[in-house]
């Protein structure tokens, strides 16, 4: 008898070894006290969610390692300009208007026909964007530089000059056709586009932060230049509508060349910069709310976010003695487990590494059945419950995070139920008698209405429905022209495209994804014309390649998701189109693909070379790089836009799946629960949260033995998700899950979309039945009838063959 192990149960030989393997069985109790706690060894991420990453980190991820030549060259072409106006002073030395009359003068050298010299008159001025580096002894000074010569540039018109140039690039067929036939593409081929880009880049970004120490007419600047962005003044679209067009063209393989990274980071900065950030998105939804009349918020979602917890919920010492069993009998099982996303028939690169977390999640229901088969060795090994000081257990907020919701529909499923039971007949939509009904359930309908929900979609939907039904006495809707409306509009005709081309390139830029599914080369602007001979060179590039991917991910995943909220603000239908184009697009299984991978690797992936980073590579003097030195990477904890891009695209797939039953099907049939689950071990609160919201739209389609099995997971959605009075998330018995009822909720939703589009935007058909009829015979025989020429041409047949040769009764005609 083993007096510490198992409450007076005799011990195996088998366990006793395996307690002695341990390092003592002390430690191992203490360590499944801890577990069972929900502590665990890792500590929690540091990571403070915001729209973008630190300034120096967004403007170093502009450019690639294999660039860094490119920087002296830019220098060298300023100071060959310079230097024939200007003999003896730096360009920090001169004054103002010296200043200005330099920046006018390079902007003239743009009007040039000579491509090579308007190049070189670019990299001028990209110089001057990038700081005047040359002239700056710390990162500081490169950063003071940079603002003082942007908001210069701007005053003379660079951007609107830039904008000119990218125009005439993207439409060069020469450039295009060229591209189309080199069987590989480096950076040369890019050279012009991305000296643009850089320049356009790095104005949009040092503009859009805001600086405590900005002049004012800098302040008046930034103002006028967020709306001149948003508004369609170039070519009559918004700056984002036309980068959308380069997005495209790049994918249908007509411009192979396009740097799309740099594409990629412009329009994201584009569109915070003109629509606004997730900070704005707050401020805007509490306004649009007071507007129509709505309660406020019943809590600032972002705050309590950031004072969120993170919870692991680790393996119990049941599942490690489970594991080991498995591995004993794996030998002896019949059936191989099918792959969790066998729809794209691909093994996941990172899965070798993660065995054992493949083991732990991805056959939790053959991990419940045995916890049953072995229950006397299972309650050996489990440690008792030991008592802790009240100062231990202190270890969460009290209360929940997140106030209750109840929707008008569930109010109304309840009093018909209520009233069916108790009564025996049903008043439809009335929610205000409650005559017949017992007191217990008057109270539940009080406090279902003390926590009543009114979304703004709800009050879009219900007035477009009045338009729909009473197109005439309806009255014109006001539209107002924000700039979220003005870039909708750019991009409905071709949203579709947009979305399908994004999603192409997320689909390359997967870590997941093997090269030979990669429909399209996405590293035109980080390969090198000669490709590298040596290892240490063959290392650098492979850290360049990764690094380009993950920015990309970045970047289109915060791209979607601004995108997603501003539609969503702006009118729900804007949002469902876009939502059900992406959901079209095999969005969902393209994200759950992206989770199929150790996530803790990627999260932590340390794909960067901090001394090559922009501006520390052109401030310091760099040193020699070894192979060690690139495989140490950086001592952050973790990858901030890694980590970043995974909690995005999280809140795109839990944006596409809310409230929509054929979606959350989509998830149940892709077998997510794995996936997710294991998303989990990553220690951020936020992360945590919005994995756990999937979990818990698809909880009741698991199966009662999974809920069993993850007890866990089910505390932990409890205790963090937000609660939906009356909603039987943990249970099967949802009436609204009926399966032949998906294809039709798509269905509907789609005509819905169609005829909000229709009526908003299609001036062209207008239904003629509305058009107002003109009864006056003067103003119709005096209305202008276009005829065609060739009737003109044949007037005299006409007037031979339709009057002179048929006869008229003229006294008829009178009469």
């Amino acid at each position: 008898m083993d007096g510490g192990v198992g409450g007076g149960l005799p011990v195996n030989n088998k366990q006793r070894s395996m307690l002695s393997n341990n390092r003592g069985r002390g430690e191992f109790i203490r360590n499944q006290r801890k577990d069972s706690e929900g502590f665990s060894e890792s500590p929690d991420l540091e990571f403070e969610y915001a729209d973008t990453d630190k300034c120096m980190a967004e403007l170093s991820e502009l450019y690639s390692y294999t660039e860094g030549p490119e920087f002296h060259l830019n220098r060298k072409c300023f100071e060959e300009d310079f230097r024939t106006h200007v003999a003896e002073q730096k360009w920090t030395e001169l004054d103002a208007a010296q200043h200005r009359a330099h920046a006018m003068r390079l902007l003239d050298g743009l009007e040039v026909t000579a491509r090579e010299r308007r190049l070189k008159v670019a990299r001028a001025i990209l110089y001057l964007t990038q700081g005047s580096f040359g002239e700056c002894g710390s990162e500081a000074e490169v950063q003071h530089w940079m603002r003082y010569n942007i908001f210069l540039l701007l005053e003379v018109g660079t951007f609107t000059a830039m904008v000119e140039l990218l125009n005439m690039e993207i439409d060069n067929s020469a450039a295009c056709s060229s591209a189309v036939r080199k069987p590989a593409i480096s950076l040369a081929d890019s050279t012009d586009l991305r000296v643009l880009l850089n320049i356009m880049y790095l104005m949009v970004e040092t503009i859009r932060r805001e600086d405590e120490a900005d002049r004012p007419e800098w302040r008046a600047s930034r103002e006028t230049f967020r709306s001149e962005l948003g508004s369609p003044l170039y070519n009559n679209e918004p700056i984002s509508v036309m980068l959308f067009g380069m997005v495209t063209k790049f994918c249908s393989g007509h411009a192979p060349h396009f740097p799309m990274k740099k594409v990629l980071l412009l329009l994201w900065k584009s569109v915070v910069f003109t629509l606004g950030g997730f900070e704005q998105l707050q401020t805007i939804k509490i306004r649009r709310r007071e507007g129509l009349g709505l309660p406020p918020l019943p809590e600032d979602s972002i705050r309590v976010i950031r004072n969120m917890r993170a919870a692991s919920p680790p393996a119990s010492a049941s599942d490690l003695i489970e594991q080991q069993q498995k591995r004993a009998r794996r030998e002896h099982k019949g059936l191989i487990k099918q792959d969790n996303l066998d729809a794209f028939n691909e093994k996941d690169p990172y899965k070798a590494d993660d065995s054992r977390e493949d083991d732990e999640d991805g056959e939790e229901n053959d991990n419940a059945l045995e916890a049953e088969t072995f229950p006397l060795e299972r309650d050996e090994v489990m440690p008792p419950p030991i008592p802790h000081a009240p100062s231990e257990r202190i270890s969460f907020p009290k209360g929940l995070p997140w106030a209750p919701k109840v929707r008008e529909k569930d109010i109304e499923n309840f009093l018909e139920s209520s009233r069916s039971k108790f009564i025996g007949y049903t008043l439809g939509n009335d929610t205000d008698t409650v005559v017949g009904l017992p007191r217990p359930i008057h109270e539940s309908i009080h406090t279902l209405k003390q926590h009543k929900y009114v979304s703004i979609g709800e009050i879009q939907i219900s007035r477009e429905e009045e338009y729909q039904k009473t197109p005439l006495s309806g009255g014109e809707e006001e539209v107002e022209m924000s700039p979220t409306e003005l870039l909708y509009q750019g991009m409905l005709p071709s949203l579709p495209q947009y979305m399908i081309a994004l999603l192409k390139i997320l689909l390359a830029a997967a870590p997941t994804s093997k090269a030979k599914t990669d429909s399209i080369n996405i590293l035109a602007d980080v390969l090198p014309e000669e490709m590298p001979t040596t290892v240490l060179q063959s290392m650098k590039l492979g850290v360049d390649v990764n690094r380009h991917k993950e920015i990309i991910v970045k970047a289109i995943s915060t791209i979607l998701l601004l995108l997603l909220k501003h539609f969503k603000l702006n009118h729900v239908y804007q949002f469902e189109y876009m939502a059900q184009h992406l959901v079209f697009a095999n969005c969902i299984p393209l994200v759950l693909k992206f989770f199929n991978q150790n996530i803790m690797s990627y999260i932590t992936a340390k794909n960067s070379i901090s001394v090559l980073d922009f501006p520390h590579c052109v401030v310091h003097e760099l040193p020699e790089l070894t192979a060690e030195s690139l495989e140490a990477g950086d001592t952050n904890q973790f990858c901030w836009r890694n980590l970043f891009s995974c909690i995005n695209l999280l809140r795109i797939l839990n944006k596409l799946t809310k409230w929509k039953h054929s979606r959350t099907m989509m998830l149940v049939v892709f077998k997510s629960a794995p996936i997710l689950k294991r998303a989990l071990k990553v220690k951020q609160a936020m992360m945590q949260l919005y994995v756990l919201k999937l979990l818990k739209v698809q909880t009741k389609y698991l199966g009662r033995q999974w809920r069993k099995s993850n007890m866990k997971t089910m505390s932990a959605i409890y205790q963090k998700v937000r609660h939906r009075l009356n909603d039987d998330w943990a249970y099967g018995n949802d009436l609204d899950a009926r399966p032949w009822d998906f294809q039709a909720e798509e269905c509907a939703l789609r005509a819905n979309i169609e005829r909000f589009n229709s009526r908003r935007y299609d001036q062209t058909q207008s239904n003629p039945d509305f058009l107002p009829v003109d009864n006056c015979l003067q103003s119709v025989l005096g209305q202008r009838v276009e005829l065609p020429e060739d009737f003109q041409m044949n007037y005299d047949l006409w007037l031979e063959r339709e009057v002179f040769s048929k006869p008229i009764s003229w006294e008829e005609l009178l009469q």
